[in-house]
């Protein structure tokens, strides 16, 4: 555990001098926490000065060389980590605020699109990030309440969040989740980490080991469980949190690895397992050999062995390779072929599980829609509402009430003047990654503008919530008055969030918006790319 000073709450004349010696305390030796991976100092972050945090901790070893395209290595070390900002440097080259990814950097010219449109746009895409493949750190944020922590005291509920990005783009230095009022509200210790996207983390090489993504994944839970205690945090209580393909890889997590989940507790925001139909390993095979020659590793006639290939892929520039995409594919080890199968038969961690989607989730992707030339109907639009969101969530509550594990659901209809992308036809509304603000209080840091009183009052409910399921994930929405999904003594178990404008937290049966499901049959056709 740390010895470290912070203070808070001081009166203006001392805070100077109390800074000076918080910063003379955080150079000593009472200030470097033990880790697998050495000794981290960190420092108060910057809005919550009772929070402190830690940016940038290696859990792998640079995936370069014969570390690209193949399972990621444990980073471990003696040395002292300056643990300040989110970029990993060294001495003999830049270091990197995220794995490589390729962000739109070009202004949308959507629509009735508000002036707000382009920040909250750009920074959900994550433009203008630094990146490279020294890139396997993760951030941790945690409040202490005292200048001296014992031993003996109980350790914090523990959230570690996976983002989305279509399993093509993502990184942790974004305002959208940065944990320090998550951590602050709820004296929960909040955990990000960075994992390979597109090629890099899905490369679908014949042969090789696949989905290395998501055993960077994997491999984080691994240090957190063996760390966060230093971090005041307790290894029996962690929750994974994700959203959109982060919210998939969460369901992942539960079944490639049923019998040590390493997790007491899941939750997913926009998407499961039953989202989207994952690549066949023939098919992320083409797109691997697209790859190959596209950079001049492959002929396309089959002349080069695979070892041939790959080791030409492994000395060329990242920056080569970058434009080729690629997502999960079928190994049936980290990723199956029938989920659906898979979860009718109970063969999942039987976690307790809260998951839930967006009203308008399509008031992103109309935006992505319009920047590839497609225009679908407003019908269409909803039916890729339905399958991509509201029926694969509804399916995935429902198998999981069905092997009795406690299970709340829930839909998010916020719409806030700071965070509305555009006004019409229709509004952006409850758009696809719009309740990460909520959850994570960042709402303000995204949009530049204060949150109204309401959203604020949301917002709140929303961290109490999620703060209250991680600490206990059994109970701890029942002490809310959160009825659990598909429970027989009411049907009215869907809980909505920001519904009206004086119901923050309203109970509804989820027919009212599950009804197209039947006819739909399962199918998540249009949501293809989606995540």
């Amino acid at each position: 555990m740390w010895r470290c000073a912070t203070f808070f709450g001081a009166p203006a004349e001392l805070f100077a001098l109390w800074t000076l010696i918080a910063l003379n305390i955080q150079q000593s030796e009472q200030c470097q926490i033990p880790t697998s991976s050495g000794k981290i100092i960190g420092h108060q972050a910057s809005s919550r000065l009772a929070v402190m945090e830690f940016l940038g901790i290696p859990f792998a070893r640079t995936p370069t060389g014969e570390l690209r395209f193949a399972p990621p290595a444990a980073f471990e070390d003696e040395g002292v980590i300056n643990a300040t900002t989110f970029v990993r440097s060294f001495k003999h080259h830049p270091g990197t605020w995220s794995c490589p990814y390729v962000a739109s950097n070009a202004t949308i010219a959507y629509p009735n699109k508000t002036t707000n449109f382009d920040r909250i746009v750009g920074k959900f895409l994550g433009q203008g990030g630094v990146i490279g493949e020294d890139c396997l750190t993760l951030n941790i944020w945690s409040k202490h309440a005292t200048s001296s922590l014992r031993s003996t005291d109980p350790g914090k509920a523990v959230m570690v969040f996976f983002y989305g990005g279509r399993f093509a783009i993502g990184g942790t230095n974004n305002s959208f989740y940065n944990g320090q009022y998550l951590a602050d509200s709820e004296d929960v210790v909040v955990v990000t980490i960075n994992y390979r996207t597109n090629i890099f983390g899905f490369p679908g090489a014949p042969g090789e080991i696949q989905n290395v993504g998501l055993l960077d994944q994997r491999l984080a839970l691994e240090w957190v469980r063996t760390n966060i205690a230093e971090f005041t945090g307790d290894p029996a209580r962690i929750t994974i949190f994700g959203q959109s393909a982060g919210g998939v890889s969460v369901d992942y997590h539960s079944f490639a690895f049923a019998d040590d989940p390493i997790a007491a507790g899941l939750i997913s925001h926009s998407g499961t397992a039953l989202s989207f139909i994952p690549n066949t390993a023939e098919l992320v095979a083409r797109y691997w050999r697209n790859a190959t020659v596209a950079v001049g590793c492959a002929n396309g006639n089959g002349d080069e062995s695979d070892e041939e290939i790959m080791q030409c892929m492994r000395g060329k520039n990242f920056s080569d390779i970058l434009a080729a995409g690629a997502q999960p594919t079928v190994d049936n080890i980290t990723v199956f072929a029938n989920y659906a199968a898979l979860s009718n038969a109970g063969k999942f961690a039987k976690l307790p599980y809260l998951l839930g989607s967006l009203d308008n989730e399509a008031g992103f992707y109309r935006i992505r829609g319009f920047t590839a030339g497609l225009n679908l109907t407003d019908s269409q639009w909803s039916i890729f509402n339905s399958e991509a969101f509201t029926c694969a969530t509804s399916q995935t509550a429902s198998f999981r009430v069905r092997a009795e594990v406690p299970i709340w659901r829930y839909r998010y209809f916020g719409d806030w003047n700071n965070l509305r992308l555009y006004n019409c036809c229709p509004g952006s509304g409850a758009y696809h990654g719009s309740d990460l603000e909520m959850v994570f209080g960042t709402a303000e840091d995204v949009s530049g503008i204060a949150n109204g009183i309401r959203e604020e009052r949301v917002s709140k409910t929303m961290r109490r919530a999620w703060g209250a399921f991680a600490k206990d994930p059994r109970a701890g929405l029942n002490g809310l008055g959160w009825p659990e999904y598909g429970s027989h003594t009411s049907r009215d178990t869907l809980v909505r969030l920001a519904f009206e404008d004086d119901e923050d937290v309203s109970f509804i049966n989820p027919d009212v918006y599950d009804a197209p499901c039947a006819a739909l049959g399962g199918s998540v056709a249009s949501a293809q790319g989606a995540f």
